[in-house]
């Protein structure tokens, strides 16, 4: 991964590794942070997941986390960790909603004396953004994917997201968007990858009857190979991609699937109908499930054979890539749904390195090309493709890692470098 912070455009030759940490730092601060995160709400989305990790990082090394959101079924686990938490419509686009939020967001940061914002949506960014000046305090923005910018109104209103004190980016590639827009300074720009909790994601630890269950719930016959894709159900996950690839596999011949899609859509788009409808006129409702969201993903990803992520959005590192290839499932990928920082695709590396398959954003036909060659593998040779996929993760998203470096970053902006360990030499 990159080091930190990004000094440089991204080189997709170059392999950086991340910056030493000495062994034997502490990461207790000589004073305490208080740092206020600032998320739309907190479901189940990649920022939600990136707020819960912030506050675990926090608490672990002695400081204190404050979310200012909507609720959410990741409430507990942000009080849980011993986060604060304060309900605040910052999901909200309308203008006087958000300037109400900016006040509110002034009182909060001058009553628990914040020392940094971090924002994580683009409504809350605007509002935290003006709070964080009011109070002259440092203002940090988080991308986990790369926003689209239809017309002019959109690239303003994105905007706000490339102008953090800090700006962090989950991959270089997301990065290199950003830099490539907005013209952000490099030393602006930070990469700190996504984190993930290696115990849970662990197929060791996944007794069979959990994964029974979970096929169970699905109806999955026991020879059936499961096509499993995660992510709330919109179009940038391409989700009708795949409905396309699948009624390539069933022109084929080939019928011993089920793909299940594990999402929602939280009622505010027509595309779960469009996609049922697509699913319906291709004749592959035999074929497809359409499931509620599961509470116990590792069991989900450990009854998969194949788990695919075919965005036609740049979506910089996905969690649920990660935690599949953490559970050693071979993966297929779009070319704008992970880079190779994330998933070994060939011919970037050898047949023996490989950890996924990768294709064009899109390209129904090229799925379903790379899910027959996938699926017609013995179950060794997918085997030893996800066991790969799970050391790549496990040496280069460690949760550790990540924390230190949000330590620093935080600690640089509240003037504060004690917070972090520094740096070995």
């Amino acid at each position: 991964m990159s080091s930190f912070p990004a000094s440089q455009p991204a080189d997709p030759d170059r392999v950086a590794e991340p910056t030493p940490i000495a062994a034997n730092s502490n990461t207790t601060a000589a004073r305490p942070m208080t740092v206020l995160i600032v998320v739309p709400t907190l479901g189940a989305g990649a920022a939600e997941h990136g707020a819960v990790e912030l506050v675990r990082c926090l608490k672990n090394a002695g400081h204190h986390a404050i979310v200012a959101a909507r609720a959410g079924r990741l409430l507990g686990d942000i009080t849980a960790l011993g986060g604060e938490f304060v309900a605040l419509d910052v999901a909200s686009k309308n203008p006087i909603v958000m300037l109400r939020n900016a006040a509110a967001l002034v009182r909060l940061a001058r009553r628990r004396n914040c020392d940094v914002i971090h924002a994580l949506g683009r409504a809350g960014a605007w509002s935290a953004s003006l709070a964080a000046r009011r109070c002259k305090i440092g203002f940090v923005t988080g991308w986990y994917k790369g926003f689209r910018e239809q017309n002019w109104f959109k690239r303003v209103y994105n905007g706000v997201m490339a102008r953090g004190d800090r700006v962090i980016a989950t991959s270089e590639d997301i990065a290199q968007l950003i830099h490539d827009r907005y013209g952000t300074p490099w030393e602006r720009l930070a990469v700190v990858p996504l984190s993930i909790d290696f115990e849970m994601f662990d197929p060791a630890r996944v007794a069979r009857q959990r994964v029974s269950a979970i096929r169970n719930a699905w109806g999955v016959d026991p020879d059936t190979k499961v096509i499993l894709v995660t992510g709330r159900i919109v179009r940038r996950k391409g989700h009708h991609v795949v409905v396309k690839a699948l009624k390539r596999l069933k022109d084929a011949g080939v019928t011993d699937f089920l793909c299940v899609f594990v999402g929602e859509d939280h009622g505010r788009t027509n595309y779960t109908g469009e996609l049922w409808d697509q699913v319906l006129a291709s004749g592959v409702m035999d074929h497809v499930r359409m499931a509620a969201p599961v509470h116990d993903m590792p069991a989900a990803y450990a009854a998969a054979s194949v788990v695919v992520s075919a965005a036609v959005q740049l979506e910089g590192v996905q969690r649920a890539i990660l935690e599949a290839q953490a559970m050693a499932r071979p993966v297929i990928v779009s070319d704008l749904a992970a880079g190779s920082d994330v998933v070994l695709t060939a011919p970037a590396v050898p047949d023996n390195r490989v950890s996924g398959l990768r294709f064009a954003a899109g390209d129904g036909a090229a799925l379903a090309g790379s899910l027959m060659r996938l699926l017609s593998m013995p179950e060794s040779g997918r085997g030893a493709m996800g066991r790969r996929g799970r050391a790549w993760v496990l040496d280069h998203f460690d949760a550790e890692m990540a924390g230190q470096r949000m330590l620093a970053l935080y600690g640089d902006l509240a003037g504060n470098p004690a917070s972090h360990p520094p740096a070995a030499v």
